[in-house]
């Protein structure tokens, strides 16, 4: 067995997704009741945050995405970086629809279904600032959920973190310009300096903090177990962060909600759309290049997947906590653990039909179950 089967293997009976993970839609739906209600009754001190700012960018929220985002960043380990050519086809798709297909999608569904077909139902001052927002929720694919969904998929544990480490590396260079261009496009302005700001602010720093961070857990005696450790003693303090920081947001935005609560429904419905099909152009493109499944799972998951993180905390400093950007952003934190694991189910309940393509690997070839013998398999990844 290769050994990145043997790691599949380990890791087919890991863990499942945590508490906090699994009811991340309830803590959601929590956070916009309790968000409402302070903005209602506890309004002054919620302005007194909104303004503490420097160059536009709001330092409560700067702080809770940093906290968010450090803890998924430590996981990722840049020399995985090398397993691109070994998934060689799984890495073209996943990146040609990462970031060749979906952010375009989005835009074309955002201006589709809101500045078109639900225009006279929205707000018409925050029409554009809802494309906006949904435009930069598709920029960047996610980092940190996507190992939940690979492992729920069985997928390949190797390809999954290569993936993630090349698309961590890309979106340094090209989460700016593909935002500025769609919003240019979009006929809306664009601060490039705030834009910028926020690209070294939530994506250099925090990954070079990390990275530091992590050869230095990793260069001390039993550094594994340390940064295993670390990861696990900083994710409920990630995901605390992500629901402190949409208390802040719907504190601002609870007024409008109440008045329009039709608002949130009309911006799930584009959302919902790339997902479906974003993941299934990733799924039948592999299918197509006879991708094993254990490739082709992870592959269609972290294709449909947006970085909400980066996507709330660039809306913000852009437009404002109040604004529709925002308000968009947070629809896709929302729908996004039901509407992935419905993905999930999907490549699972697929396997068969995907593995009858002739050239696709089954999995008692590449990846068995633990226990049993791999089946010689020449079309495998081989390290």
């Amino acid at each position: 067995m290769s050994a990145q089967c043997e790691t599949t293997a380990r890791r087919r009976s890991g863990a499942e997704m945590g508490f906090f993970e699994r009811f991340l839609t309830v803590w959601v739906l929590l956070c916009i009741v309790a968000g409402i209600a302070l903005g209602h009754f506890f309004t002054a001190p919620l302005q007194v945050l909104g303004r503490l700012e420097v160059a536009r960018i709001n330092l409560p929220v700067a702080l809770l995405i940093w906290l968010m985002i450090v803890p998924m960043l430590l996981k990722i380990d840049p020399a995985a970086l090398h397993e691109v050519r070994r998934h060689w086809r799984g890495v073209a798709v996943t990146v040609f629809v990462n970031w060749g297909v979906k952010p375009f999608s989005m835009a074309l569904l955002a201006w589709l279904f809101i500045g078109t077909l639900f225009r006279g139902l929205l707000p018409a001052a925050q029409i554009d600032s809802y494309i906006a927002g949904l435009i930069l929720l598709a920029a960047a694919p996610c980092t940190a959920m996507v190992f939940v969904w690979s492992n729920l998929s069985r997928g390949e544990p190797h390809f999954t973190l290569a993936q993630v480490a090349l698309n961590d590396s890309i979106m340094i260079f090209a989460f700016a310009p593909i935002v500025g261009l769609l919003l240019g496009l979009s006929s809306i302005t664009v601060p490039w300096d705030t834009l910028l700001l926020s690209v070294v602010l939530y994506i250099v720093l925090p990954l070079l903090l990390a990275q530091t961070w992590r050869h230095a857990l990793l260069a001390r005696p039993q550094g594994g177990e340390r940064l295993a450790r670390v990861i696990q003693l900083l994710q409920p303090l990630s995901l605390i962060a992500l629901l402190a920081t949409l208390v802040l947001l719907f504190g601002f935005q609870g007024e409008q909600i109440i008045a329009q609560p039709l608002v949130i429904a009309l911006l799930a419905v584009p959302i919902l759309l790339q997902v479906f099909f974003n993941s299934g152009l990733a799924y039948l493109l592999n299918r197509a290049l006879a991708s094993p499944h254990c490739v082709a799972g992870p592959s269609a998951l972290i294709g449909a997947s947006n970085f909400f993180e980066l996507a709330v905390a660039t809306a913000i400093a852009l437009f404002g906590f109040e604004s529709g950007a925002a308000l968009a952003t947070v629809v896709g934190v929302l729908i996004e653990v039901p509407v992935m694991l419905i993905v999930v189910r999907i490549v699972n309940r697929t396997r068969p039909w995907y593995e009858r393509r002739a050239g696709v690997p089954s999995y008692d070839e590449c990846c068995p179950e633990p226990g049993k013998i791999p089946v010689p398999c020449a079309s495998c990844p081989t390290p």
